[in-house]
Order: C-alpha cells, then sequence, then structure tokens
C-alpha cells in the first residue's frame, strides 16, 4: 500500500470573483513542486472546504491532480462528521484522480474511541485499497484519537498514516512506540517538525509551506538525515512566521501572506474574514525579513 512521507503542504484555495481561481491554483502548485514538496493536499482546512459546495471540491481536486501531473501525490481531504458523508466524498476525490484521502476524525458530534475506530474501518472496507491518511485536531474537532486507538486501527491496511496535530512530543514517542512500524507518522504542527522527525516522524503536513515551501523542504529533509545543527537553525528561523501564521484563525493568515507576496488575490469566503491590519503589518514584515517579499 502507498504511502506518504516528506515536506506535505495543505494546499490554500484562491478564489476570484467568487469562484475556485484555477490559473492560481495552477500557479501556486507549479511553486510547491519547484519549491521541494513531496505531496500536495488540496481541499483540507487550509483549503476551506466546508465552505466549498460538493462540485467545487471535485473540481479543485481535479485542476491539483492536472497541475501536479504525477509529479507528487495528491492526496485529498474527505472527512466530515458522517461515515456516509465520508465514503460519498471518499469516491468523489477518487474518482477526479486523487492518490489517497486525508481524514479528519469526525467533529462536532465527540464520537468515542470505538466510534473513531469503526468510523475508519468502513472508509476502508468502502474503499479498499485506497490509501488513507488519519488526521488528529482535537483543537478544531473536539474528540482525540489516542495512540492505542491507532494502534488498533494498524490492522486496517487502507490506514497508510496518521498527521498528528497535537504538538504533544511525549504523545509523538508513543505513537511510534505503539504503531510507527507500520504507520507513517507525520507533523500537523508547523512549530515542532524538528523534535517530531526526531521522534520517529516521517514529514509534515503542513500550512507554512504554503509561503515558505523551499525552507520546510530543507526543514524536514535535514531532519532527518539527522543534520541536527542546520535543522533547527532552520525550524528557529521559520518559527516567527509559524506564530503569524496562526495569529488568526487557519487559513486567514497564510491567505493574506499568499495575496502580499501576489500569488493570488485576497479572497476569502464568509464566515472567515481578511487579517486585521496590526497583523497583517507584522506579516507584512516578517516576509520581508525572511526575503519572501
Amino acid at each position: 500500500m502507498k504511502t506518504f512521507e516528506g515536506s506535505m503542504t495543505a494546499l490554500a484555495t484562491p478564489f476570484r470573483d467568487g469562484k475556485l481561481d484555477e490559473e492560481a491554483y495552477r500557479a501556486l502548485i507549479e511553486r510547491q513542486i519547484a519549491g521541494g514538496t513531496s505531496v500536495i493536499l488540496p481541499i483540507g482546512t487550509t483549503g476551506e472546504a466546508v465552505t466549498l459546495t460538493a462540485e467545487e471540491r471535485a473540481r479543485t481536486v481535479k485542476v491539483a491532480v492536472e497541475a501536479a501531473r504525477g509529479r507528487v501525490s495528491v492526496v485529498a481531504g474527505a472527512g466530515s462528521n458522517s461515515t456516509a458523508e465520508t465514503i460519498e466524498s471518499m469516491k468523489a476525490v477518487r474518482e477526479q484522480g486523487a492518490d489517497g484521502a486525508l481524514i479528519v476524525t469526525p467533529y462536532y458530534n465527540k464520537p468515542t474511541q470505538s466510534g473513531l475506530l469503526q468510523h475508519y474501518r468502513a472508509l476502508a472496507r468502502a474503499h479498499p485499497g485506497f490509501p488513507i491518511i488519519a488526521y488528529n485536531v482535537p483543537g478544531r474537532t473536539g474528540v482525540d484519537l489516542l495512540p492505542e486507538t491507532l494502534m488498533w486501527m494498524a490492522d486496517i491496511p487502507e490506514v497508510v498514516a496518521l498527521k498528528e496535530a497535537t504538538g504533544n512530543m511525549a504523545r509523538a514517542v508513543d505513537l511510534v512506540e505503539k504503531c510507527g512500524e507500520r504507520i507513517t507518522l507525520l507533523s500537523g504542527d508547523d512549530f515542532t517538525v524538528l523534535p517530531f522527525i526526531a521522534c520517529g516522524g516521517k514529514g509534515v503536513v503542513s500550512v507554512s509551506a504554503n509561503v515558505a515551501p523551499r525552507m520546510m523542504a530543507d526543514l524536514v529533509a535535514t531532519a532527518r538525515a539527522g543534520e541536527l545543527a542546520k535543522a533547527r537553525e532552520l525550524q528557529v528561523r521559520m518559527n516567527n512566521l509559524h506564530r503569524l501564521l496562526f495569529i488568526e484563525s487557519n487559513p486567514i493568515p497564510v491567505k493574506w501572506a499568499l495575496h502580499l507576496m501576489g500569488v493570488f488575490g485576497p479572497e476569502i469566503r464568509l464566515p472567515m474574514t481578511p487579517m486585521t491590519e496590526p497583523n497583517a503589518a507584522r506579516l507584512r514584515e516578517e516576509l520581508s525579513h525572511l526575503n519572501l517579499l
């Protein structure tokens, strides 16, 4: 079963006049590939998937697959808080040519650990042979996928990786001990890429890589190669950028950063609103400091 590792970008979605800006999206993907990104992930949280229609989500994945042209893998967000709806979403992204699906733990309804296990088993039964990256982000979903539960999920061949976004290094050690040999562990927290990889992780699903793909790719590569001094320098250098890209709700800051950089326009969908001016000024200053403008 194919798995995914390295520097992976949770893509922002550009809009123009209320619609997907396909030209800008293709340019963003080219920029990612040129910057060393190994996997692109359309229509996740950063891609504003929850404000896209089903037709828009399908088109966004199709454009990403076409733009990637097999040079990097495409893993599309397909999770929801309904198992039946998630199965249908996986069918849609699979039909558009995605190489796998990023499946967040069901949010709001707060399933038990048993419910989480049965959820992923049902997805795998519905889509045998289609790789799944499970996504644990308790701060957004209100439910925590525990290491013990992931250990049981290791019996599901389709679950090839976990995006762990707690930033908890003790948790990372537990995950590696319980299932690191079977499931690829990916940081979902830009602030802790180096320590996560040092604990046994094999990459990151990054928001900041939208803005600085080469820096993130270099950080992941040096950390995995054991070049700790260089990796530490890169982690420290990027940390203020990470702070500013999360100073307001994701993806508000990252979309504004890409706008400031001339990558695409400033449009964002309600209930998200443009970045406030004081934070925008701080972000502009940091982008200039990193020579990204």
